[in-house]
């Protein structure tokens, strides 16, 4: 959905997905036509002893044998979700719930009174959510337990290392790795783990300790190079050690000999991190460096679209501005001093100027290259500097260039020009660094990477629509490889108001570690904020350059596939050329050989990069996790939030290859693999009616139901091809906790604000929606403000200043200061909101009945969408008859 857009229209309603969000399904019950009946009552929890514990929903439909009904059998007590209000316009098939359910039955002739599925009646992601919240917010999660499952990323929680890497850094599809492949490929459960290398943790945690092994660099195996780490055991009275991770026995150097104690552990253990915790820095020798050489610090270069569309939208005269402070933010490692970080300035159109701004000159001189088709740096001593010795001719220029090009008549621009003169100023200052570009349009003008507009709707959701996804050219990929190989990473601010070609230009910063923002029909006094907020935390946000990260396993596993933004040249190594603290790479694991119980299965990554400081360093996280023999184990210890996580973002990479509606399928039929298999091997007998769910699996089907209605995979019709390909590529980095709220929003009913607690959440759903009631939804990307047209006077008074539903500026971008706890509350709120996210949300306001409700109901994803998904009741049937088609 693009919510910039000014005047959103209604989508027209797109069909039906054969077997999707259709009113009933005929052959849910057996053969039967019949629609479904009502919930039975929730049944009591299982006895100890029991099988595993599973979410029990049975399925009945009325007037038939009862094993084919729909009543719902919960292992957790108690109701799901919370009452429930009128809904207002229902998107899905109405059931009305008849209160002589079981009495005498009706004559033949007329077909029953269809009846509705109770959306109560079936797990609820509000509930599990505040159930993980009330159970695991209160203690400290240690990580000194092999294979133990981290509370959920919606949880807040304190983490202290004991061996283990934090959830923070790592998370695991299953914490319980079957011991075989073909035990494996019996459940479905994809086997991955989400990393974010250098993830920010919060002001109660330690960051990771450096740790110096001086000269001779960081102790190692000698087979297999894993770095020194909990999982190594010293034999010989500690002269020798025993590699974790392939067995081989490795000298210990005289320097790094220490005794052992009565267990068998170095007596040194507990002061070495790398003997006693999950995550540590190594400060790495000059072999591990370029060249053999130590690195110079990063250097920054801006490159300013001044084009007549970027200037007339004011984005030219905002950047300049935000520059001049900007600049003093610039990163570092210790805040008492000055960063080392040079910058450099470009402007472009269809022509590069580059500017001289050394410290001795009076005036910034500029410097044109009109001929883009040989790209070559016109300076070398002047144009990347450091900005405390340039401040006076930085500002001086900042405060030019807007007037320079205030009447340009120019309105095309190049491209690929732009990256090669970055690439060409990094390469002669022999430095890493990053690219930051600013651009507005297509880039048609005559030059290396011009692109032509090859939009077609026509095309979606046809076979050939996999193409639009793919660059034009092989251009920018090769371009992007020249990248990684110098260390120089691109971020791309994107501008347009028309059809810009993100699959394209997306490709250098993708597979440069750099991030890609779009602000579309780009409006100064509107959007400036989102700009200015993104613009200030990208340019000071703590990462690492020049980076290469390679993932280790124990014998019988081994990282067979990467998600991500990055480059590979091979198979193991993942090159970064900038790694922040944002990104994350999710790495796939399949079996080599068996595993055993006994052991488990380890993972190290080991992530080498330039600090901001110039310094070259090694980043390590271990993760040790369970393996067995038993499918009930992996079934009781799996993560379902990562399992989505990783479900999107190889759906989200498929679609390249392959036409989205053999991608939907695709998740559909491994979805129901994984439910079938728990079913047949680890829930006790029952009938074919009840759909059974893994406890920590229940939500399986809400949450992949959102993937499968995700704009990327099953677009509107106003959805463009840009904001696909934009979001696709969004996705393929984020971390668990963004990816969840992404797929399933948050919805909170703004009632009693008082106190430190967040009001409860609501479901993602209309009918949960209350005239009187005021809700804020967020989704990571977007913050939406929902205000019903029965909303109480004071409420209003409160909130916006005024007591009429109909004098509310649904215009306002952000909320007015009032002097009242209610609205200072719900500000601090939505501040705190906006500092979980990388990146800022801008605030929507929408009056119930509007035209922009179209916008906010798009988001509520238990409900049928525009586009034809389905609901979260109709999908759930839908999975169920999936699963017993696989069972029979």
């Amino acid at each position: 959905m693009n919510v910039n857009q000014q005047t959103p229209m209604a989508s027209p309603y797109g069909q039906p997905q054969p077997g999707y969000g259709q009113p009933s399904y005929a052959t849910l019950g057996g053969g039967y036509p019949d629609p479904y009946g009502p919930y039975n009552g929730p049944s009591t929890a299982y006895q100890p002893g029991a099988p595993p514990q599973g979410t029990r929903l049975s399925l009945f439909l009325t007037h038939r044998p009862m094993r084919y009904g729909f009543y719902a059998v919960f292992s957790s007590s108690g109701a799901f979700g919370q009452p429930r209000g009128p809904q207002p316009g229902y998107g899905g098939p109405q059931y009305p719930m008849q209160q002589n359910y079981g009495a005498a039955p009706a004559p033949a002739p007329p077909p029953p009174a269809q009846k509705r599925l109770d959306p109560d009646s079936i797990p609820s992601p509000i509930q599990v959510i505040e159930d993980d919240r009330a159970n695991k917010s209160s203690e400290p999660f240690t990580t000194g337990v092999r294979g133990q499952a981290p509370p959920l990323v919606t949880t807040t929680f304190q983490v202290k290392d004991q061996g283990n890497a934090s959830p923070r850094f790592i998370r695991c599809t299953a914490y319980n790795m079957p011991c075989t492949a073909d035990m494996a490929k019996q459940s479905q459960v994809p086997l991955a783990a989400v990393i974010k290398p250098l993830a920010t943790l919060p002001p109660d945690e330690c960051p990771p300790y450096m740790v110096d092994h001086g000269e001779g660099g960081p102790i190692r195996c000698n087979r297999c190079k894993a770095y020194m780490c909990p999982y190594m055991q010293f034999i010989e009275g500690g002269r020798r050690f025993q590699c974790g991770f392939c067995s081989c026995v490795t000298e210990v150097p005289p320097h790094y000999f220490q005794h052992l104690d009565h267990t068998g552990k170095r007596v040194d253990c507990y002061d070495r991190p790398e003997l006693s915790l999950g995550s540590y820095e190594f400060v790495a020798t000059v072999d591990y460096c370029k060249n053999n050489k130590l690195p110079q610090p990063p250097s920054f270069v801006f490159f300013i679209d001044v084009s007549y569309n970027a200037v007339k939208s004011g984005m030219v005269n905002i950047v300049c501005q935000e520059l001049k402070t900007l600049l003093d933010y610039l990163p570092r490692e210790n805040p008492e001093v000055d960063s080392a970080v040079r910058v450099g300035f470009v402007t472009y159109n269809k022509v590069l100027h580059f500017y001289n701004v050394k410290s001795s000159l009076a005036q910034p001189q500029m410097m044109v290259v009109s001929d883009v088709s040989d790209m070559f740096l016109p300076l070398l001593d002047g144009f990347l500097v450091n900005v405390n010795d340039s401040r006076m001719v930085i500002e001086s220029l900042l405060d030019q260039i807007p007037e320079m090009f205030a009447d340009t008549r120019e309105t095309e621009t190049v491209f690929g020009p732009v990256i090669q003169a970055g690439l060409e100023a990094l390469k002669a200052a022999d430095c890493a660094g990053k690219l930051f570009v600013f651009h507005s349009s297509l880039p048609i003008a005559e030059a290396p990477g011009k692109l032509k507009n090859r939009e077609d709707k026509k095309l979606v959701g046809t076979d050939k629509e996999k193409a639009l996804f793919q660059p034009q050219s092989g251009f920018y990929s090769n371009l992007s490889k020249e990248c990684v190989a110098q260390g120089c990473c691109v971020d791309l601010f994107l501008f347009p108001n028309q059809y810009i070609d993100v699959a394209t230009l997306a490709v250098v910063p993708v597979s440069t570690g750099g991030s890609v923002y779009k602000y579309t029909y780009f409006q100064a006094e509107t959007d400036r904020e989102r700009f200015l907020n993104d613009l200030r935390r990208d340019v000071q946000k703590p990462m690492g350059f020049d980076a290469v990260m390679r993932v280790r396993t124990s014998t019988g596993i081994r990282a067979t596939d990467f998600f991500g933004s990055f480059f590979m040249s091979n198979t193991t190594d993942v090159e970064l050329a900038g790694l922040d603290c944002d990104k994350t790479v999710t790495v796939e694991f399949r079996h080599d050989d068996k595993l055993s119980e006994e052991t488990g299965a380890l993972m190290q990554c080991a992530v080498l990069y330039t600090s901001c400081s110039g310094q070259r360093r090694l980043r390590v996280h271990n993760m040790a996790v369970n393996c067995c023999s038993q499918l009930a184990d992996l079934y009781r210890n799996c993560e379902t939030d990562t399992i989505i996580s990783f479900f999107s973002k190889y759906a989200y990479r498929s679609i390249l290859n392959t036409p989205t509606k053999t991608v939907r399928d695709t998740l559909v039929n491994q979805c129901a693999q994984i439910l079938a298999c728990y079913r047949k091997n680890c829930a006790s007998p029952s009938s074919a009616g009840q759909l059974i769910l893994p406890e920590c699996m229940k939500l399986l089907p809400v949450y992949l139901n959102c993937v499968l209605k995700s704009d990327v995979l099953l677009p509107g019709a106003d959805v463009s091809l840009d904001d696909r390909a934009y979001l696709r590529q969004l996705v393929s980095c984020m971390d668990v906790s963004e990816s969840h709220v992404f797929f399933y929003p948050r919805l909170l009913p703004l009632v009693k604000l008082d106190g430190g607690s967040l009001p409860m959440a609501v479901r993602n759903s209309e009918e949960r929606l209350s005239k009187g009631g005021v809700y804020i939804l967020e989704t990571g990307l977007h913050l939406f403000l929902w205000v019903g047209a029965n909303a109480q006077q004071e409420l209003l008074s409160n909130i916006f200043g005024t007591p009429t539903f109909s004098q509310i500026d649904p215009n306002m971008t952000n909320l007015p200061d009032l002097d009242n706890p209610f609205s200072k509350r719900l500000r601090e709120i939505i501040d705190s909101f906006r500092s979980q996210r990388s990146r800022y949300m801008k605030l929507m306001v929408v009056k119930q009945e509007d035209k922009t409700e179209l916008i906010f109901k798009h988001f509520l994803c238990e409900d049928k969408s525009a586009s034809g998904g389905a609901s979260y009741v109709d999908f759930l049937c839908h999975m169920h008859k999936e699963i017993r088609q696989l069972l029979s």
